[in-house]
Parts: C-alpha cells; structure tokens; sequence
C-alpha cells in the first residue's frame, strides 16, 4: 500500500506541473492568437483554434431574492448554472426573473487538432 500512495502522491505532483505548464502554454498560444488578430491558425501540421463563447454565472444571494418562493431555493440548492438552466427550461423560473443575479464572463477556448 506505502508504494500505490507513493505513486499517487507523485502522478499528483506531475498533474499539478502539467497543469501548470499547459496554463502557460494555452495563454502564450492565445496571445500569440490575439497579437496576429486571427481566431484560426495553422502551425505546422496543426489546427488551432481559438473561441470566444460566454458563461454564466450566478450570484447566491441575488439568485436566492429572486426566486418567486423560497422553496425553490431547495431545488436550486446554490447558484448552480446547470440546475437554473434546467428550472429556466422547465418554465419554472424565467430569464427576466434571474436576470440581475446572472452576468455573463467571457471566455476562450483553446482548440489544438492535429491535420
């Protein structure tokens, strides 16, 4: 057991310098995006790709004061985007009811495919 524990405490150690290491990577790769003023580009025998989408996300309290009954809140339980996605869906919330709890952060993705 001391050698599986070993071995996860070091696979761990190489996630978080992988993920480190692609965060850098992935913003270096977006600036170089950004500086060309381009969201597609072909690299050697690469695709990359950068898109611009948006993400909701929604404040607690504002949420919670929005609700027409508090009883939803056991449903929503927290600002989860998903579930108020589904109770907006479900027709039982609306858009212009949430709509001073949600703002709306832009983010890119990074895309990279081989040719």
């Amino acid at each position: 057991m001391d050698k599986k524990v070993k071995r996860y405490y070091q696979l761990k150690q190489q996630q978080k310098e992988t993920e480190q290491e692609l965060a850098v990577l992935r913003e270096e790769i977006l600036s170089h995006c950004g500086a060309l003023g381009v969201t597609e580009l072909e690299i050697g025998s690469y695709r990359v790709r950068a898109i611009r989408q948006e993400r909701k996300e929604y404040d607690d309290q504002l949420l919670y004061e929005a609700l027409p009954e508090p009883g939803l809140w056991r449903l929503a339980s927290r600002a989860d985007t998903g579930k108020v996605a589904g109770l907006i869906k479900l027709g039982v919330l609306s858009e212009e009811m949430v709509k001073e709890a949600v703002s709306v952060k832009p983010i890119t993705l990074l895309q990279i495919e081989r040719k």
